[in-house]
């Protein structure tokens, strides 16, 4: 049986905007007219959405999934970590709390779990057209690697095409792009499969000889210029709320729908969204 198409987008570094992209991606998907359900492995916030049953996911998942149109549930975002320490974390795995681990207690639990995260990814695709993926942090922290659950070794179950987010309003983003995909393996290269420069301000025609260079020296192409939005969608990060001053929107106010519409839009214009369908072997139509 074929593979679901999956997008996955992964970033330069922690706050790239990755959620936000998902979630304006399973937007324009679902508006396309094609059912379409967000995922992400592991995710570590110090929040949880309860949802019906009383079990926990992250907020990110459950803005994605309002995006997607669909009902949130576990297996959006089968492992959650909700930090009670500089040094451990309580562990969720679908939903229920396994106890507080600390950094290398989860690290050797983490391998005896990622059957369970890709059945329930398995579980999720094959009721989808297209799946949206988002890593966490950056995929070149080389020395996570070997036990990665949540960025290319998930790509690499998923087979997903990778589009590598950075963040132009932190500055360094042009080294960011090739210093990310320089330590990648070469497997884990050949997924990269365009770069998309987010948060920027100003004329993105300034960009076009670095954008060039970048190009020429990795092989990949840049797929859009996001601008800096503002906007009133809910945020869990807390460097994602110093910077739009607020936490937002609740998730359940019914004003998120029409954010989420104006974020598309945004998101739509910037990137070249008809080399993105063609990379998942969809018709934009």
């Amino acid at each position: 049986m074929p593979r679901t198409p999956a997008l996955m987008i992964q970033g330069t570094s922690s706050n790239a905007g990755k959620t936000l992209l998902c979630a304006a991606l399973c937007r324009i998907f679902t508006q396309a007219g094609y059912a379409t359900a967000p995922f992400k492995a592991q995710n570590m916030t110090g929040n949880g959405f309860a949802l019906p049953d009383g079990r926990l996911m992250s907020g990110a998942q459950v803005l994605q999934a309002v995006a997607a149109r669909r009902a949130p549930e576990p297996r959006m975002n089968p492992v959650m970590l909700r930090p009670v320490s500089t040094m451990g974390s309580e562990v969720l795995l679908m939903g229920e709390s396994k106890g507080v681990m600390t950094a290398r207690e989860y690290m050797a639990y983490k391998k005896t779990v990622f059957d369970q995260v890709t059945a329930a990814y398995d579980a999720l695709a094959a009721e989808a057209d297209i799946m949206v993926l988002e890593g966490a942090g950056s995929p070149a922290e080389i020395n996570l690697r070997q036990n990665d659950i949540v960025n290319m070794g998930m790509a690499a179950h998923a087979n997903a095409v990778v589009l590598l987010a950075g963040d132009i309003d932190r500055g360094g983003v042009f080294a960011h792009f090739l210093g990310t995909v320089a330590l990648l393996d070469e497997k884990d290269r050949a997924r990269v499969q365009g770069f998309i420069i987010n948060k920027f301000r100003g004329d993105a025609s300034l960009l076009d000889s670095a954008t060039e260079e970048v190009s020429r020296r990795s092989g990949i192409p840049f797929l859009g210029v996001v601008p800096f939005m503002r906007h009133d969608l809910p945020q869990e990060d807390s460097l994602a709320v110093k910077e739009h001053g607020g936490k937002g929107l609740l998730l359940t106010d019914p004003r998120v729908d029409a954010e989420l519409d104006a974020l598309a839009d945004t998101v739509r214009a910037a990137l070249d969204m008809n080399a993105i369908f063609a990379l998942l072997g969809r018709s934009k139509e």
